[in-house]
């Protein structure tokens, strides 16, 4: 990803890993989560907080592209772009990469929508906080099924 919005360094543990010796692919999905969250966190907002205020973010689709595996030790970066799809989606554009090479591992979108009472709601108040962190969600078309 050439421009990124968030970026955090991560080292892969023992645990996260199979019997083949490197991530489980399911723990692709936490570093990617836990990016978001940090991210949405130094920009002021809290999962916890928009939860309080009955407003939930909800994974509605995520795409993984599965490139190389990383390996226990290993450093790696967990990038981030946002955007926007129509009216209602968030998309998070999300790269984890190796340091050592700058190797890309695993290149993945993932589509959010806000839902208040379980209906989708605009994401103008999310929309609000990334503009006065800089940051200006561009539209984007919908992936090719």
């Amino acid at each position: 990803m050439e421009i990124y919005d968030y970026q955090l360094e991560m080292q892969v543990r023992d645990y996260e890993c199979d019997l083949q010796g490197i991530v489980n692919n399911s723990v692709y999905q936490n570093y990617l989560e836990h990016c978001r969250h940090k991210f949405l966190e130094k920009i002021g907002l809290s999962f916890a907080q928009l939860h309080n205020d009955g407003i939930d973010a909800v994974v509605i689709r995520a795409e993984l592209n599965y490139k190389f595996p990383l390996r226990p030790g290993d450093d790696f970066l967990v990038q981030l772009k946002m955007a926007k799809q129509g009216r209602l989606r968030i998309i998070f554009n999300q790269q984890v990469i190796r340091k050592a090479d700058n190797q890309l591992m695993v290149d993945a979108r993932i589509t959010s929508v806000l839902t208040k009472n379980s209906r989708p709601i605009s994401p103008e108040t999310l929309e609000e906080k990334f503009k006065k962190a800089g940051i200006v969600l561009k539209q984007e078309a919908p992936p090719q099924s």
